[in-house]
């Protein structure tokens, strides 16, 4: 698996669910880590054939901007989504840091691991999962 990463990203954003945290934009660190399986840009050198970790970046900056989020762990969840619906991420880690929210504490913050559903014949039913054996060749054979 590759990784395509963005470390130390900061911003400024409204989240908490203290009434001092929800009038006044506050400093966030995010560290994202996005893996794919060996991406195609590594033989093509194209960044089409990867996740282009400058539009993430402008993701980032987009979803600080719009989001309306009260919690660390669902602001991480929607990096995470973001990742993986939008970006074709496999696996995604992210960490989403309020650095210094308190005298006595350097951080808080959350870090997550999601996966992206391995195949979608589980949702799908039994009969995609059918269609997914016979296309890959496991067909039963006649007795």
């Amino acid at each position: 698996m590759d990784l395509i990463f963005i470390e130390g990203f900061s911003g400024q954003t409204v989240i908490g669910i203290h009434d001092s945290e929800l009038h006044h934009p506050q400093p966030l660190l995010i560290d994202v880590h996005a893996g794919v399986p060996r991406a195609r840009a590594c033989d093509t050198d194209r960044i089409g054939d990867t996740i282009d970790y400058g539009m993430v970046r402008e993701r980032l900056v987009r979803l600080m901007a719009e989001h309306r989020l009260q919690l660390l762990e669902a602001f991480a969840e929607a990096i995470a989504d973001i990742l993986i619906d939008e970006f074709g991420a496999s696996w995604v880690r992210v960490k989403v840091v309020k650095p210094r929210k308190f005298d006595d504490v350097q951080a808080v913050g959350v870090q997550i691991d999601r996966h992206a559903p391995t195949h979608r014949a589980s949702k799908l039913g039994h009969g995609a999962t059918v269609l997914n054996f016979l296309a890959s060749g496991m067909v039963p054979a006649k007795h």
